[in-house]
């Protein structure tokens, strides 16, 4: 994600601060600032690596990643109705597990998933303005297609 011009706030420890009244940062703790393990390459400074532009002190959070293994028992939200909430501090944040599995581009899927809750920050709900869409067809009677 950074070589996408994604910055690193930190790497396996994050220090969460609550700011009032419902603020919540994360940031790195100074020993392992700017560091970051690459399995297979060891730990590397991406500040030094990539320059200055590619880290962040502190970043106001918005939503919370899991990235859980993929199961084929387990029910996942494919639609975007299923509002998981996780506290955090007392403040409560957006939750997405999105199941993982080889051949998935994880910085693609937490890309989008990033993208997708800007626009919700904003008022615009992709998976509701589809629901609505979807019912309008369903009655005015028309046949769903590809092009419709």
């Amino acid at each position: 994600m950074i070589t996408r011009g994604y910055r690193l706030i930190s790497d396996d420890i994050v220090l969460i601060k609550r700011m009032p009244p419902a603020t919540i940062f994360g940031m790195a703790i100074d020993v392992i600032k700017y560091h970051m393990e690459v399995r297979g390459l060891g730990i590397i400074n991406v500040k030094d690596i990539f320059g200055i532009t590619a880290v962040r002190e502190k970043k106001h959070m918005d939503i919370v990643v899991e990235l859980v293994a993929w199961s084929p028992d387990e029910g996942y939200d494919r639609l975007g109705f299923d509002v998981r909430k996780y506290d955090l501090l007392g403040v409560e944040l957006p939750h997405l597990r999105i199941p993982v599995s080889p051949g998935r581009s994880v910085a693609t899927i937490v890309e989008v998933a990033a993208r997708n809750q800007i626009l919700k920050i904003m008022g615009y709900d992709s998976a509701l303005a589809f629901h609505k869409q979807l019912n309008h067809a369903i009655g005015k009677g028309k046949k769903l297609n590809k092009t419709t």
